[in-house]
């Protein structure tokens, strides 16, 4: 029985398989990433410089987590989520901005190019990370854990998906790419969970 263990254990090690944890998470063993997440805090993102950010900064804050693009019809949304940030900002609100190339290949820039066209052209002050995908094949865990794993499940429609996030982590809205920021069945959601205790 305990070269049975030792040999599955083995097994998993050299070939990146998950191990189940005693409260009923997984754990990466080898290349794998974790099957299963409990918070948006348990992932480190890189930011746009390549520098890794630990969403659990952000905790305490209220979030917009938006996926972007520098060449489709909703990037002038750039300028109203840069107006939301501005207004909320003080109050505890950040926009975590994911930029995609997933959708008719509208952000196929480098990180470089893509934080100059939205420092130039969108003077966005809000926080940019670097590209990820957000669909298919190699979509991001950050994205597997939005999708599959939130109160609002379902597949990422087009650039500028947007997702609300409470002070704990909560996911708590989602509104639809065509939804503009300053929208206000987003403003007043903004405003409800950042007055929520």
């Amino acid at each position: 029985m305990l070269n049975r263990l030792i040999a599955v254990s083995t097994l998993a090690l050299s070939c990146g398989l998950m191990i189940g944890l005693p409260d009923g998470r997984t754990e990466q063993v080898g290349p794998l990433m974790a099957a299963k997440t409990t918070s948006l805090y348990d992932f480190t993102m890189d930011d746009i410089d390549g520098k890794p950010v630990n969403l659990s900064q952000y905790r305490g804050k209220v979030l917009l987590v938006v996926n972007t693009a520098s060449f489709c019809g909703n990037t002038p949304q750039y300028t109203d989520l840069e107006t939301l940030y501005e207004q909320y900002h003080e109050r505890g609100f950040e926009i975590l901005a994911f930029p995609a190339n997933n959708f008719g290949q509208q952000e196929p820039g480098t990180n470089a190019e893509i934080k100059g066209f939205c420092l130039t052209k969108y003077s966005v002050t809000f926080p940019l990370f670097s590209k990820i995908s957000v669909k298919g094949s190699d979509k991001h865990p950050l994205y597997q854990y939005l999708t599959e794993q939130s109160s609002f499940p379902g597949e990422v429609e087009w650039n500028f998906q947007k997702y609300l996030v409470d002070r704990s982590g909560n996911i708590v809205g989602r509104f639809h790419h065509r939804t503009k920021p300053l929208a206000p069945e987003v403003v007043k959601e903004v405003e409800r969970v950042l007055a929520a205790k």
